[in-house]
């Protein structure tokens, strides 16, 4: 099976997206300080990135559901941590 070279460039850019929470949640768990971050931001982000999850579901896109699955546990680990750590100071 010819894997095209748009799936490359889709599953790139979907690994680059899921990823970019990490260094805050890395800055999180290591300072154990969440109260500059916003979980609204995180909600809505934890919404856009279900949505994708869905869509990635009816299309039946694999890079899409994995990609999506996985920022969707990340930003219901950013908004846990941001409310474990939100008044540590």
């Amino acid at each position: 099976m010819i894997v095209e070279f748009k799936s490359y460039i889709g599953l790139a850019a979907g690994i680059l997206t899921a990823i970019s929470s990490l260094p805050q949640i890395i800055k999180v768990v290591k300072d154990k300080k969440a109260q500059d971050v916003s979980p609204i931001m995180f909600m809505i982000l934890l919404a856009g990135n279900g949505a994708w999850l869905y869509y990635g579901i009816l299309i039946k896109d694999l890079p899409i559901l994995i990609t999506n699955a996985f920022s969707c546990i990340l930003d219901l680990l950013m908004i846990y941590l941001n409310y474990r750590f939100k008044n540590k100071k």
